[in-house]
């Protein structure tokens, strides 16, 4: 994989959903900082593009996540997942977002 990130740091955590009498659930919590040097910085600044950053103006500040998800079992081999992404500071600009993705995934196994 390739980013425009040259310095990240994350935390999370996913939850089994025994405590809630859902053995087969998983609720997840994670956050992420990234950030980019001095170089990238004058790069975006005099108008660069990156493989996901620069629109030729650039305000610099770290780009932070918070992402949610839950995964849980809708049959014996079916799970379903809904996540939810809050992003401040997308692409390293505090002049964009925030930002909120949602997403859905079907995993089927067989």
């Amino acid at each position: 994989m390739f980013s425009d990130v040259d310095y990240t740091a994350t935390a999370g955590i996913s939850v089994k959903g025994e405590a809630w009498h859902r053995p087969d659930d998983t609720f997840g919590l994670a956050g992420v900082f990234n950030g980019i040097s001095n170089v990238h910085q004058e790069f975006f600044e005099a108008g660069g593009t990156g493989i996901l950053a620069g629109d030729g103006r650039l305000t610099y500040g770290w780009e932070k996540i918070l992402e949610t998800y839950y995964d849980f079992k809708i049959w014996k081999t079916v799970h379903v997942a809904l996540d939810y992404q809050f992003v401040t500071d997308p692409a390293f600009n505090r002049d964009r977002g925030p930002v909120s993705v949602f997403a859905a995934r079907l995993h089927w196994e067989f």
